[in-house]
């Protein structure tokens, strides 16, 4: 006498309720990134009756031909760092921006911010729009 059970298990496994989770939580982290947005409060910022002092910056310029101008003053590469400080004597906040031609070889730029990180000043990397 043979027993047989009525109710036979499948062995087929059903994806549909693990693809609902995923796109679920795919479309929470989607509404959840749009939420963490710094820009998205436009607030009207007050005047002021004066404006405050700028930062002073110093341009440094690196042409294709791989010649340094500071403010539009051609300085050696051993000159530029102590051109820079006196510039920027007794300055606040003082910053770079570095104006490097697309062809200058990456060493070249990293000098400069060397310069910069040792220096303790801000440094801008200039590029230009489309």
């Amino acid at each position: 006498m043979a027993i047989r059970s009525r109710n036979k298990v499948t062995t087929n496994f059903n994806m549909s309720s693990m693809t609902d989770i995923v796109f679920l939580l795919l479309i929470f982290f989607i509404i959840a990134s749009t939420l963490i947005s710094p820009n998205s409060l436009d607030v009207e910022l007050p005047k002021a009756s004066h404006m405050a002092p700028r930062p002073q910056t110093v341009t440094i310029a690196i042409t294709k031909d791989l010649t340094y101008h500071v403010n539009d003053n051609e300085v050696s590469k051993q000159d530029i760092e102590a051109q820079v400080l006196a510039l920027m004597k007794g300055e606040e906040n003082p910053g770079i921006i570095l104006k490097a031609d697309k062809s200058v070889p990456i060493e070249n730029v990293v000098v400069i911010m060397d310069i910069a990180n040792r220096n303790r000043l801000k440094l801008v990397l200039a590029t230009a729009s489309k």
